[in-house]
């Protein structure tokens, strides 16, 4: 699969669905019909949209965990605990109702892709968190990127 590009402005209509964007359409041109897996993120304020294929990524890690050992379980649980969704033939997703709930999805919402999910955030929060955090980019920028080297093909 190819990394996943774009931030969209997307709308939940009354039943729950949201429209999706045709750009991320195309991307996942070559998986989509295998459908997503989605879930809550356990590490921000959204939804976390897996494409099929990586969602077996995922799992994948999530198996070498012990299931005896009980901080084991507790992340297997956590990690493991999404639900497949699909487009339907107008193109539109259902957001699980209880996890549109516990991640305070309102009707306006961002998809921002993070190179090989996409997040779903409510538009609010989305914006609330991207302004308040307090840390300077460039620096961080120059921390953890400035030091990785791009090998060149020879």
């Amino acid at each position: 699969m190819n990394y996943l590009i774009g931030k969209y402005d997307c709308k939940v209509d009354a039943n729950g669905r949201l429209l999706f964007p045709n750009h991320l359409k195309k991307q996942l041109s070559a998986t989509i019909d295998q459908g997503f897996v989605i879930r809550e993120s356990i590490f921000d304020p959204c939804l976390e949209l897996f494409p099929y294929s990586e969602w077996e990524k995922e799992i994948d890690k999530i198996t070498k965990l012990n299931p005896y050992n009980t901080k084991d379980r507790i992340l297997i649980k956590k990690f493991s605990s999404g639900m497949n969704v699909e487009l339907d033939n107008n193109g539109r997703m259902l957001i699980p109702v209880d996890m549109k709930k516990n991640k305070k999805i309102s009707k306006e919402i961002v998809l921002v892709s993070t190179i090989n999910i996409i997040e779903i955030w409510d538009k609010d929060t989305y914006e609330e968190v991207i302004n308040s955090t307090n840390i300077d980019i460039v620096a961080l920028a120059e921390e953890r990127l400035g030091q990785i080297t791009i090998e060149e093909n020879k």
